[in-house]
């Protein structure tokens, strides 16, 4: 071999092992593990997310690379979906679809830009695993935020039970007595709405028929994981900007959060800049996130931030203390139920960053179905149950998603960004987001590029509705 040839390789083989050694010592790792909370002053045994320092979740910088090893510490096969991200499909972290799941004892790395930035998160898409708090903020800091040196506090929401997930879904699952309603639909009890007056049904169910708001009565709501018996406290400046991060990472329950009377400004949605929006509630669907600036009174009070489970008085918050500012206790319980979550503020929010103006070549409607007496839920893909969603590379894809139940279903794609262009037959430039509610009866279209090759998870964001069947994937053609 030529001698000037044999220093080539050597030096491009040196160099490919230093970039090696200098991506390995910027890896980030997270653990999936084991750990014990209190709920109530009572110990429970949950998942835990966190880095080998014990910080929860990840936070990165916007332009960092997505350099992760993921161990699992459980006893069990796990894994973990990067919510809001838009990596290549095999690092989605959707078992048996994207990659198989991690074994106990194994890591998986991943490595990938860094992109979508904003307020993202993650969560185990392994079985039912999520209910048991396998959840964890997952942050990209905009350039801009960093800049702006305004104070950030992160808080993930999250919907507590004393009892196993597995034992829940059973419930929802056995068999309901019949009851007229309408068209006859038989109706759901047990841990459902019905046990509490409330009533739900198909489509077939009749004009008559009333939405059901929550599958399951929990015990406690949680903001990173403690109740308001033990709210988290968070050190701010009386007067000054704080921007908080919230994250619904409930699996089965929608919010509606209150800033104790302030007037907030609302920023992003799922992680996207919108038109900024003044706001003093903000409804806030299963895995949906918002980024809003509250300014601390002059006065220098603590402020509470509580969220409410919609149609439940039940709710749990933080609160923001300036020094030397009394603090005064929240209940677990407020004075009145939480409203439905709408499409509302839906309607009013517009993006800063819309898609890019042209012609939609593919629209596929999305029938979203369900019999809650027998706790099935279904996606129709042109009118096909289980039908993929095939799409071409480039295309401009609009999925039109009808829901003929009487719940709400927070939809969620994997692997891109969608933009909310059509409400109810009333067209607008609506938000970029990864995660719509769709409301009964209701219909929504978003749109999406086909710019992310690969088989992705397209389903409803409820736990146990997924579970039971609602359910799909978006498939390009010829992808390898």
């Amino acid at each position: 071999m030529n001698p000037s040839r044999r220093s080539f390789l050597v030096g491009a083989a040196g160099l490919a092992v230093t970039a090696q050694m200098i991506r390995a010592a910027d890896r980030k790792v997270l653990r999936l593990h084991y750990r014990t909370i209190e709920v109530d002053g009572k110990p429970v045994k949950r998942f835990r997310i966190s880095q080998p320092s014990g910080e929860w979740g990840l936070t990165l910088q916007q332009g960092d690379m997505f350099d992760v090893r993921l161990e699992n510490n459980l006893d069990v096969l796990s894994g973990l979906h990067w919510h809001g991200l838009d990596p290549p499909w095999r690092q989605d972290g959707v078992p048996y679809l994207s990659a198989p799941p991690i074994a106990p004892g194994k890591f998986v790395d991943y490595s990938c830009p860094t992109k979508p930035i904003g307020t993202r998160w993650m969560h185990s898409h392994f079985g039912l695993q999520e209910q048991n708090l396998a959840a964890a903020p997952l942050i990209v800091r905009e350039t801009d935020a960093v800049r702006s040196g305004i104070q950030e506090v992160v808080v993930m929401f999250e919907d507590f039970s004393w009892r196993q997930p597995e034992a829940i879904f059973a419930e929802l699952r056995k068999p309901k007595p019949a009851m007229a309603m309408g068209g006859g639909t038989p109706m759901t009890g047990g841990t459902t709405s019905m046990a509490r007056g409330g009533s739900s049904t198909m489509a077939s169910g009749g004009d008559t028929a009333k939405p059901d708001l929550n599958d399951v009565t929990y015990d406690a709501y949680l903001a990173n994981d403690r109740t308001l018996a033990d709210p988290e406290i968070f050190d701010v400046q009386k007067g000054a900007n704080v921007r908080l991060r919230l994250i619904n990472g409930a699996t089965s329950s929608n919010f509606v959060v209150e800033f104790d009377g302030i007037e907030v400004t609302l920023l992003t949605v799922d992680g996207n800049p919108i038109a900024p929006l003044k706001l003093r509630t903000l409804p806030l669907a299963i895995a949906q996130r918002a980024d809003v600036m509250i300014r601390m009174p002059d006065d220098g009070r603590a402020v509470p931030v509580v969220a409410r489970g919609e149609g439940r008085t039940l709710q749990t918050g933080f609160i923001l203390r300036p020094s030397g500012a009394t603090l005064k206790k929240v209940p677990m319980n407020g004075e009145m139920a939480a409203p439905a979550v709408g499409l509302a503020l839906e309607k009013a929010l517009r993006a800063s960053e819309p898609l890019a103006n042209r012609p939609v070549d593919r629209s596929v409607p999305v029938d979203l179905t369900g019999n809650m007496s027998a706790y099935v839920w279904g996606m129709d893909i042109h009118g096909q149950e289980a039908l993929p969603v095939t799409v071409e590379k480039v295309e401009r894809v609009e999925l039109a998603m009808r829901n003929t139940t009487m719940m709400s279903h927070p939809m969620h794609l994997h692997g891109h960004s969608f933009q909310v262009v059509e409400i109810d037959g009333q067209r607008l430039p609506g938000a970029v987001r990864d995660s719509v509610l769709i409301p009964p009866r209701a219909t929504v279209k978003v749109a999406f590029d086909a710019d992310n090759p690969g088989m992705w998870a397209f389903h409803c964001h409820n736990l146990y509705h997924m579970a039971a069947g609602m359910f799909a994937t978006v498939i390009y053609r010829g992808f390898t």
